[in-house]
């Protein structure tokens, strides 16, 4: 242990704090708590319950087998197979897909986590090891990790991911037994857009309409009447909406992720405020486990850890991921700068005509050096001065070092 004084001592609240409730601090809370239970973690969140008010999803082959074993409390829904729908393609694909809720979230937190977890908690100011609460008083710990979430950065070029959802109780059996990721067969708005289906049980759905824009703007009225005309096209008709939900993910086209770091100096960061997610998709669970297990294995190994040792942990799996994605950063920019608006869908609908293992690999972010060629191979749906442009945009972004 560290050679702490008793006055010391006396001061600290947890051993590591934990800012934001959200899925990464959660889920570094219950894997440390099952890995170290002798560690106590204190989770302060600003909102009513950890998680807010999400749905996070996940293929199976993202994680091993061992990752996959110890969130399995946390899955409360999984089906085999899912579904892309194009106007020139419609596609059943084999592969686990799961997902979590926040409610479940937070119920599990609550009984697995050895520590304390404050909610209504408005934290100020953030220190390597300590936090200044919004009424002045300051909570010290051996370590504080800040994962409030994506905020806006100079030094990381984004465009975003923005959906609306809604749960929702259908009038009679809606007759959906998968996931539809994809329905983009409707007309595009504002970017990329496609409506995704979860269905949770014979007459729940979850309904989001998502749309890859160049803008962070969102309009919950005109998304929620965009949802409602869905359902009735589809042929469902909606007894209640049991909860809305909205969010803008950022999808990353290039930057400077050392400078990106150095905005918050010696901090430990998590989840999307380390940028620690797919910058394709903006999926964030694989990799808020991965540090979780990260951390885990570390801090078992190392009994006399710092502040200093978690901030090198947590930015250094952020400098690494983004060394390894910088190909999907390379991707972005081809939809986002050399497709217009409104073509951005025949970029997907053709990508979702490839090798279902390629596709698989896509989402985990481990595409082979085959994949890659293939994904650029043949008659792109952009022009290809346009594609070249936007490949060399940036001449340098790999970082990480």
């Amino acid at each position: 242990m560290n050679d702490y004084s008793t006055a010391t001592m006396e001061r600290l609240r947890a051993d590591i704090i934990l800012v934001g409730g959200g899925l990464a601090n959660t889920l570094i809370a219950l894997r440390l708590s099952a890995a170290l239970p002798e560690i106590k973690v204190m989770i302060l969140e600003q909102g009513e319950a950890l998680g807010g008010n999400h749905t996070w999803s996940f293929h199976g082959a993202d994680l091993t087998a061992a990752q996959r074993s110890w969130i399995k409390p946390l899955i409360q829904y999984s089906w085999e197979n899912y579904e892309v729908r194009f106007p020139n393609r419609k596609r059943t694909l084999s592969g686990s897909y799961h997902s979590i809720t926040s409610e479940h979230l937070d119920s599990v937190a609550r009984s697995g986590v050895s520590g304390t977890i404050k909610t209504g908690a408005e934290v100020k100011h953030i220190l390597p090891n300590s936090v200044v609460m919004a009424n002045g008083s300051r909570l010290e710990a051996r370590a504080v990790i800040d994962g409030r979430g994506p905020s806006a950065s100079p030094h990381l070029d984004v465009r975003f991911q923005k959906f609306v959802g809604r749960i929702v109780r259908t009038t009679t059996p809606h007759y959906v037994t998968r996931p539809i990721i994809m329905d983009a067969t409707g007309t595009q708005d504002d970017g990329y857009r496609f409506f995704y289906t979860l269905p949770f049980d014979a007459h729940t759905l979850l309904i989001e309409d998502t749309r890859y824009s160049d803008g962070p703007a969102i309009s919950p009225g005109e998304y929620g009447d965009a949802i409602s005309d869905y359902a009735h096209n589809q042929g469902w008709t909606i007894a209640e909406t049991l909860r809305e939900e909205n969010g803008v993910l950022p999808i990353t086209l290039g930057g400077d992720i050392t400078a990106f770091w150095d905005e918050q100096p010696g901090v430990p960061r998590s989840g999307l405020h380390a940028a620690l997610f797919h910058p394709a998709t903006g999926y964030s669970l694989p990799d808020a486990v991965r540090l979780a297990d990260e951390l885990a294995a570390k801090l078992s190994a190392n009994a006399d850890w710092t502040a200093e040792d978690l901030h090198n942990i947590t930015r250094n799996a952020s400098l690494r991921q983004w060394q390894l994605s910088g190909f999907y950063r390379v991707l972005n920019r081809m939809l986002f700068l050399a497709a217009a608006p409104a073509e951005r869908r025949h970029v997907l609908e053709r990508f979702y005509g490839l090798n279902s293992g390629l596709i698989s690999r896509f989402y985990a972010g481990q595409n082979t050096t085959w994949d890659k060629l293939c994904i650029l191979s043949g008659k792109p749906p952009v022009t290809l001065r346009k594609a070249w442009q936007a490949v060399f945009k940036y001449r340098s972004d790999a970082g990480g070092k």
